[in-house]
């Protein structure tokens, strides 16, 4: 670094990148009542599913297995495109599941 300008605009720089970072990981799970979980009959739990109403739906279908999901798949809750600032439950399910290719 050559000068103290260049320091403190470094430091702000990572202080921002960090804070960011922090606020992703602790977005709020998605809630079953939420409007658009309730539309796509997102369940936590891929065993609580309504069979009747989603007879296609398969107890091995879960978000840790959906190419919509935006964590790993040994992860207890992460990201999920449909679900932009909340995070789905790795054991969950919804109607727009799509396996992982």
């Amino acid at each position: 670094m050559t000068n103290r300008r260049e320091f403190i605009a470094t430091i702000s720089f990572m202080g921002t990148a960090l804070a960011a970072n922090q606020a992703m990981a602790q977005a709020a799970m998605l809630a079953e009542t939420d409007a658009q979980a309730v539309a796509l009959g997102y369940k936590a739990d891929t065993k609580k599913v309504d069979a009747k109403k989603f007879p296609k739906h398969a107890d091995a279908q879960m978000c840790t297995n959906c190419a919509l999901f935006q964590g790993k798949a040994a992860d207890k809750s992460g990201g999920c495109s449909l679900f932009p600032g909340k995070q789905v439950a790795g054991a969950g399910w919804c109607s727009a599941y799509a396996k992982k290719a």
